[in-house]
């Protein structure tokens, strides 16, 4: 009976008809190899040919003195009617990628010019503070300020004289930038007197440089060349100026590090205080009590040591918004 039924089915197709539908269910087979070549192997088919990899694109030419304003000098900003031109800002576009390594490609360029636009405009706001103050740089200090700057970059300073060169920046405005700085550090030292303060120096050791750190601690107990201690075996920043700080407010030290020194007397040394992998040893030179003492101004020795440590650096920020705010900046492009 089935095989009648399936001789039925197949009168009605035309042979046409018949052949299609069983080409829609024959096995598919590969192809005849081409003439000449070996047949592969179903189990055993070579890998396609990996594509040619796209090439890497070109890394950005980084610019040596770069000028990202051309043609005449124009004004690009106003702070509190000074202005700030685009000689300005070209000068210290080549200063800052000269002091950071930091190239001038196309990739970086807009950041570098925002950045130093900012840090131009931050500079005459510390410059006129100064002069509301009546702080007063001479070429003397701005002489020793430069001899830090030799001191901590490893340079002399006919060196330092042909790096400017080559990369563009007048020597007038990398003073310029550095009387700026020793400004803002006397401006911030003169200003908050409201609160205690600590003479202080420091020698930092990393722990698994402190086996005999409590041996060091007594030491300095009975010896007071705290300063020759400092240059030879601290690893702070501060070791190139014998570990001086400076003056210190209260409340700008890490409060694990400030609790150590609070109940510390003038001239005493702390015990060593371990803080993140480190361990610090405090000697307070002098203390400042608002309520008994006046205080004295700082010297430009203590107002270098400041700028070497950069201790002070979250107080400056404060100050810096609060100037921020009330200042009238206009930028022309």
């Amino acid at each position: 009976m089935i095989k009648k039924m399936l001789l039925a089915l197949c009168l009605m197709f035309s042979a046409e008809a018949r052949a299609q539908f069983a080409a829609g269910y024959a096995p598919v087979r590969p192809e005849a190899a081409p003439s000449g070549e070996e047949q592969q192997s179903v189990l055993f088919r070579q890998a396609p040919a990996p594509a040619e990899a796209a090439p890497r694109p070109a890394e950005p030419e980084n610019i040596r003195k770069p000028t990202p304003y051309t043609g005449s000098i124009r004004i690009l900003a106003q702070v509190n009617g000074d202005i700030i031109t685009t000689e300005d800002i070209n000068h210290r576009v080549r200063a800052f990628c000269m002091t950071t390594g930091i190239p001038y490609n196309r990739q970086t360029k807009l950041l570098i010019i925002n950045k130093v636009m900012q840090n131009t405009i931050d500079e005459k706001l510390k410059a006129q503070e100064a002069a509301r103050s009546q702080i007063e740089i001479g070429e003397k200090e701005i002489d020793n300020a430069v001899g830090v700057f030799c001191q901590n970059n490893g340079i002399s300073r006919s060196r330092l004289s042909q790096m400017l060169k080559d990369s563009g920046v007048s020597p007038e405005v990398f003073r310029e930038q550095l009387k700026t700085e020793i400004e803002e550090a006397l401006a911030v030292a003169k200003r908050d007197m409201s609160k205690p303060k600590f003479m202080l120096s420091e020698i930092v050791i990393s722990a698994k440089d402190a086996k005999h750190i409590s041996q060091l601690a007594e030491n300095l107990r009975q010896d007071p060349r705290f300063e020759l201690y400092a240059a030879q075996f601290s690893q702070s920043p501060s070791s190139s100026s014998g570990g001086k700080l400076g003056w210190v407010t209260e409340g700008q030290l890490p409060p694990e590090l400030e609790k150590h020194i609070k109940n510390l007397s003038s001239g005493e040394v702390s015990d060593p205080i371990l803080y993140n992998g480190d361990y610090y040893i405090f000697k307070v030179e002098k203390k400042f009590d608002p309520d008994k003492d006046r205080m004295p101004l700082p010297s430009n020795e203590e107002v270098k040591n400041m700028l070497q440590n950069q201790k002070n650096e979250r107080y400056a920020e404060e100050r810096m918004q609060e100037l921020r705010q009330r200042a009238v900046i206009e930028l022309k492009e």
